[in-house]
């Protein structure tokens, strides 16, 4: 199983950083909506 998960993260890895950017963006844009109530 773990050579299983090992050849797939290395045939995905330019699909893994683009999902880590976008779940990045998702948690920023999550705290700024939290935030914005507070600003008003």
């Amino acid at each position: 199983m773990l050579t299983q998960i090992k050849t797939a993260i290395s045939r995905s890895q330019s699909t893994i950083v683009q999902d880590a950017v976008g779940a990045v963006s998702l948690v920023v844009m999550l705290v700024v909506a939290l935030h914005m109530p507070g600003t008003f």
